[in-house]
């Protein structure tokens, strides 16, 4: 399965290097993008059930990655939502948990968790 994925980061590098990553590793079809909390939570309204996964980083131009998970709380059952951020502490991955993150991920050492997150959702297995 191919999985529909919007991802919500302001840094254009970054970006692009986890498009491509996702997409080679991971068989990740990225749907769009957003840089802010109002560009993304417009692209969720717009497209209730058109995603099946959602990446969100933390810090973003405008707003937060925490207003853009409050406003998918009501998403279908098999859409997930996970955190990909800089600072994926221990108080960060509670808090993205308790606005409803499937999981979170640090940017600097767990990649390789993501992809085998999206590979799971896919029913692919790693390797």
């Amino acid at each position: 399965m191919e999985l529909g994925t919007y991802i919500v980061e302001d840094n254009a590098t970054i970006r692009a290097n986890l498009v491509e990553a996702l997409q080679e590793l991971a068989g990740v079809r990225t749907l769009g993008w957003a840089e802010t909390e109002n560009e993304a939570k417009a692209w969720l309204s717009a497209h209730r059930g058109g995603w099946h996964l959602l990446i969100v980083d933390l810090f973003l131009k405008q707003g937060s990655g925490l207003g853009v998970l409050e406003a998918c709380h009501q998403r279908d059952r098999d859409q997930r939502v996970v955190v990909l951020s800089n600072y994926a502490t221990s108080d960060v991955r509670r808090r993205c948990a308790q606005l409803g993150a499937d999981a979170v991920f640090d940017k600097s050492n767990e990649i390789d968790a993501l992809v085998e997150f999206c590979l799971a959702m896919g029913g692919q297995a790693p390797g």
